[in-house]
C-alpha cells in the first residue's frame, strides 16, 4: 500500500527531473497528498513557476469556482484532490499568442510521472481538464463528443471513472456558451454524484 513517504519520494525525483530543455523549470506539483481523486491538466502557465503551485492564476479561479458551486471550496480540494498534468513544467510563449503547446517528445517524457501517480495513487475518480490532457485517454474531435459524459476505462492497469472537463481559460469562451455551458454543468452534476466526491462533502461537514 502507497504510503505518503512514497508520494514525497515520487515528486522529489519529479522535480529533479530536467528532461526536456525547451521547457521552462521549476517543475509545479500539488502537495504530496494520498486521493482518490485525480486531477490532470495540461501545463502550467507563466504565473504558477511564480506561485508554486497547479492552477493558481486565472484558470484556477474558474476552475475552483466550477468545484465550489458543487460543494467543494479551493482550501479543501487543494487540501484533498491530487492535482497533476500531462507537462509539469511551463513550456514558454507561443510566438503566435497563449501558451506553446508541449510537443509529442515532451509529453512522453512527462507521461513516466503521471502514470507513476496513477500507480501510486490508485484513484477510483479522474477528472481530465483541457483537450490535451482529454487526448492523452480518449480519441476527441469535438470536446461535445466527451463533455457532459462519464466514461469508465483503465488508465496505466487502474480501473477508474473518468469526467472530462472543458478547459477553464479566460481566452476560451466553449465553458461559457451553449452547449458548452450546459454540458459543463452536466459533467459538473456527475462529477457531485460521485462517491468519491460525495466523501469530500461528508468531510466538509
Amino acid at each position: 500500500m502507497t504510503q505518503l513517504k512514497d508520494i514525497i519520494q515520487h515528486q522529489a525525483a519529479l522535480h529533479a527531473c530536467r528532461l526536456c530543455p525547451s521547457m521552462a523549470p521549476p517543475v509545479i506539483t500539488c502537495a504530496p497528498i494520498k486521493s482518490k481523486i485525480l486531477l490532470i491538466g495540461q501545463a502550467p502557465g507563466v504565473k504558477e513557476p511564480e506561485l508554486g503551485r497547479p492552477f493558481a492564476w486565472t484558470a484556477g479561479k474558474t476552475l475552483f469556482k466550477w468545484f465550489a458551486s458543487i460543494g467543494i471550496e479551493e482550501p479543501q480540494f487543494r487540501q484533498q484532490v491530487y492535482m497533476t498534468a500531462v507537462c509539469r513544467c511551463f513550456p514558454g510563449k507561443n510566438p503566435k499568442g497563449g501558451d506553446r503547446v508541449p510537443d509529442a517528445e515532451e509529453i512522453a517524457n512527462c507521461s513516466r510521472w503521471l502514470n507513476a501517480e496513477l500507480t501510486l495513487q490508485q484513484p477510483e475518480l479522474v477528472l481530465l481538464v483541457g483537450k490535451l490532457a482529454i487526448l492523452q485517454y480518449m480519441p476527441v474531435n469535438k470536446l461535445t463528443e466527451v463533455i457532459g459524459k462519464r466514461f469508465r476505462m483503465t488508465l496505466n492497469n487502474v480501473a477508474v471513472d473518468v469526467i472530462p472537463l472543458p478547459h477553464p481559460s479566460g481566452a476560451s469562451t466553449w465553458h461559457r456558451m451553449s452547449p458548452g455551458k450546459e454540458l459543463l454543468l452536466d459533467a459538473l452534476a456527475l462529477i457531485k454524484q460521485h462517491s468519491q466526491w460525495q466523501a469530500l462533502l461528508k468531510d466538509h461537514l
